[in-house]
């Protein structure tokens, strides 16, 4: 009997295959010997991608299959296609590990090569993944489903599972869950079913049930859930009338200018300094843009005017882009 050699997949060191199936021996399979079951492919099998590479000349990758039970993890294309070609067996890579971490790594797989899978594909398997790996943490999640943590995270939120108290990050550690987001989930289970029960809320969560009762009065009195209140605070709150504060106003640009060339990271770029030299342009008091405004010939004011607008939006873009950039969307 050979000895097939496996690949495994720790969940907790998160050892996965790369992309073209680098790790571990090469074998042959006869094709008759494997099966296909459990696709991420909410669409079925693609024939025209099968034939194109039932043409192609050279040999095809390995495809990797898990070995207890001969599935086809990544490579049904490769499969067919191989049948196309009336081949009797087909190059094998073996994986050894549960049925979850075979969907895992089928996503994985199938996120970064091949027939890539769609939007809606991944956001099926990330919630399978977040149903079968709670212990992941999102960003974990979204390095194998190819979306972002902060999908992942509004995933988290509609699957129904016991939270564990701790999770595990993209570099391997273990860290514990913020209280603050447990209250959160807590607070979205409540708005997405009013009739669930606090028990329910609060295995799901994974908080106390009088957790789970704190952020339902905080919903129902219209305050944010995620926040925590001490007894008492809030009738000293209620008690208490302070004067409205002003707001604090902002830097005005010459400030602000003034603090970006202090930025190394600005300075010694070439991108830095391009967007400091932009910035120095805009940077001139409201009075010498007054000034500006009134010199400029009449016969062309219609056309600056739609240049300094051209000119606007795209800085607008820009600034939109900074800001989903800065909150983890980019």
């Amino acid at each position: 009997m050979t000895n097939f050699a496996a690949v495994s997949l720790s969940r907790d060191d998160f050892e996965y295959l790369d992309a073209s199936g680098s790790s571990g021996p090469v074998v042959r399979v006869a094709i008759r010997a494997l099966r296909v079951a459990g696709s991420p492919r909410m669409a079925g099998e693609n024939l025209e991608h099968v034939r194109t590479l039932a043409d192609t000349p050279d040999e095809l990758p390995p495809i990797i299959v898990h070995r207890p039970t001969m599935r086809v993890i990544d490579g049904v294309h490769r499969l067919r296609a191989a049948k196309l070609r009336n081949q009797q067996d087909i190059a094998v890579r073996f994986f050894d590990g549960d049925e979850a971490d075979c969907f895992v790594l089928a996503v994985r797989a199938n996120v970064s090569h091949g027939l890539p899978l769609s939007l809606a594909e991944r956001k099926a398997a990330a919630t399978s993944i977040v149903a079968s790996h709670p212990h992941w943490s999102d960003r974990l999640i979204a390095s194998v489903t190819g979306l972002s943590a902060k999908t992942i995270g509004e995933v988290r939120r509609t699957v129904k599972a016991p939270q564990p108290d701790r999770r595990i990050g993209q570099d391997g550690r273990v860290r514990p869950i913020n209280s603050l987001e447990k209250r959160r989930l807590a607070s979205n289970l409540m708005r997405a079913d009013p009739n669930l029960s606090l028990r329910q809320v609060a295995k799901a969560a994974g908080i106390s049930p009088e957790t789970a009762r704190a952020v339902r009065a905080r919903l129902q009195r219209g305050e944010d859930p995620a926040v925590r209140q001490r007894v008492g605070t809030r009738k000293n709150e209620e008690k208490r009338q302070p004067k409205p504060q002003p707001p604090t106003p902002l830097p005005d640009r010459s400030t602000v200018l003034r603090y970006l060339r202090t930025d190394p990271t600005l300075r010694f770029t070439d991108t830095g300094r391009t967007l400091l030299r932009l910035l120095d342009v805009h940077s001139m008091p409201n009075e010498r843009w007054a000034t500006m405004v009134r010199n400029v010939p009449p016969h062309c004011r219609e056309t600056i005017a739609q240049a300094a607008l051209e000119c606007a939006r795209v800085w607008r873009t820009v600034a939109e882009q900074l800001e989903r950039n800065s909150h983890g969307h980019g």
